[in-house]
């Protein structure tokens, strides 16, 4: 019976040691050999005592550590699923009356970064590579705006009070903030709500922006008029070099707004010259160069080449743009 046992582990732990028969003939013996050799003992083909029972304790082990991954894995789809039940995809919610109105993105996969032939193609936006987003997040319809952001600053939450150059607070999209300036928005939004409010990672940020879409923008052809606002973009705000109030564009097929320009919109990776070694589950990148974060999507200053989904900038995180703004995002739960 032992030798049976001790066959039966050496087969579960990967070799091939023929039928658990109990004769341990060549086949067997090479199957000892192998273990001993992968576990540093002299490859004898021979078992002492303790090492006889090492081989079914170590088959064992792998078995039980087996049952927990699958066992987790199963959690874990559950989790996705009842997630997505609870969250569709398009649900629109406010957390509170000067909350961003957010919009529930729906789990999935796309090819991040710019195909090699794709025109204005810059080397930071490849290698293209497959990213999955297992759970479905929430991301403000809108960019934060000017009134949201003073919501903030009469709550003390945030200290810094931006110049609107005379274009209008209100529902524009608030711009000359940094990175930090950011981060103090999103957190003093999760300690008003009590949920967990952030800003995208890159990943995020282009697979909403892409909305399922291939192309450099959202919608398919050439770069139309009245589509987005840049410099070039031909409409009456981009011609005045200035803002437009967030919403002044159709939205992608996800229901957000201004993922192509308005402003740069911070996200919260720290720069990387590449997507090498870039995370592929969606998480944001928050080793490297971390002195100086990501922006996406272009803004009113912006030629339309720049405001394509895969193109990005980087900026340190404490200046101040008058072409920079941000977008938050909000992590679900049941």
């Amino acid at each position: 019976r032992e030798r049976r046992l001790i066959q039966a582990g050496l087969a579960a732990l990967g070799f091939r040691p023929g039928p658990a028969d109990g004769v341990f003939g060549p086949a067997t013996r090479a199957a000892v050999k192998a273990w001993q050799k992968k576990n540093g003992r002299a490859a004898t083909g021979f078992l002492t005592a303790s090492s006889a029972r090492s081989v079914p304790a170590a088959a064992a082990a792998r078995k039980a550590a087996a049952a927990r991954k699958a066992a987790t894995a199963a959690a874990e789809e559950a989790e996705r699923a009842r997630l997505a039940r609870l969250w569709p995809a398009g649900k629109k919610f406010r957390d509170c009356a000067d909350c961003p109105q957010m919009v529930v993105i729906p789990a999935g996969s796309f090819a991040m970064g710019s195909p090699p032939n794709e025109r204005y193609r810059s080397g930071d936006e490849g290698p293209q590579h497959r990213v999955t987003i297992w759970r479905p997040f929430a991301v403000g319809r809108y960019e934060v705006t000017f009134a949201q952001w003073d919501a903030c600053v009469s709550a003390g939450g945030c200290r810094h009070r931006p110049n609107d150059r005379g274009w209008g607070r209100g529902q524009r999209p608030v711009m000359s903030v940094s990175w930090r300036d950011a981060k103090r928005y999103v957190g003093w939004l999760s300690r008003k709500t009590g949920k967990r409010y952030r800003l995208l990672s890159e990943a995020e940020w282009e697979y909403a922006a892409r909305a399922g879409t291939r192309t450099p923008y959202h919608w398919t052809g050439g770069f139309g008029r009245n589509l987005a606002n840049c410099r070039y973009c031909g409409n009456r705000w981009g011609s005045k070099r200035r803002t437009a109030p967030v919403g002044s564009f159709a939205a992608n097929r996800f229901g957000l707004h201004d993922m192509h320009g308005n402003v740069w919109e911070w996200v919260e990776d720290c720069w990387h010259k590449s997507y090498r070694g870039a995370p592929s589950d969606g998480r944001a990148w928050t080793a490297g160069e971390c002195k100086t974060r990501v922006l996406r999507g272009g803004s009113w200053s912006s030629d339309p080449e720049d405001l394509r989904a895969a193109a990005r900038r980087w900026l340190e995180t404490g200046y101040r743009s008058n072409s920079s703004g941000f977008r938050v995002a909000r992590t679900l739960t049941p």
